[in-house]
């Protein structure tokens, strides 16, 4: 269950961010509708490397889609790996 608080809370914001685990963002109302979330610093590098991640992933399949892709002998003598 997500841990949904108002932001006046942030009063005492202590009690907010003892709240605040990994996994467990605290998510901050602002007239009702949600405003901010508070996450773990191990969560928010998490989520950068994913998004680095998937950008990359995007990049190679539109280079695929342009370029043509590569069989896998292709890759493997570019990458200097031996067949056993």
């Amino acid at each position: 269950m997500p841990n949904i608080k108002p932001i006046s809370d942030l009063r005492n914001y202590s009690e907010v961010l003892h709240d605040v685990s990994v996994g467990s963002p605290v998510f901050l109302t602002k007239n009702g509708r949600g405003r901010y979330a508070i996450m773990d610093i191990q969560d928010f590098e998490k989520t950068q490397a994913t998004l680095r991640l998937m950008d990359e992933l995007a990049k190679g399949r539109k280079s695929g889609e342009e370029k043509g892709w590569l069989t896998l002998e292709a890759v493997e003598e570019r990458l200097g790996i031996k067949k056993e």
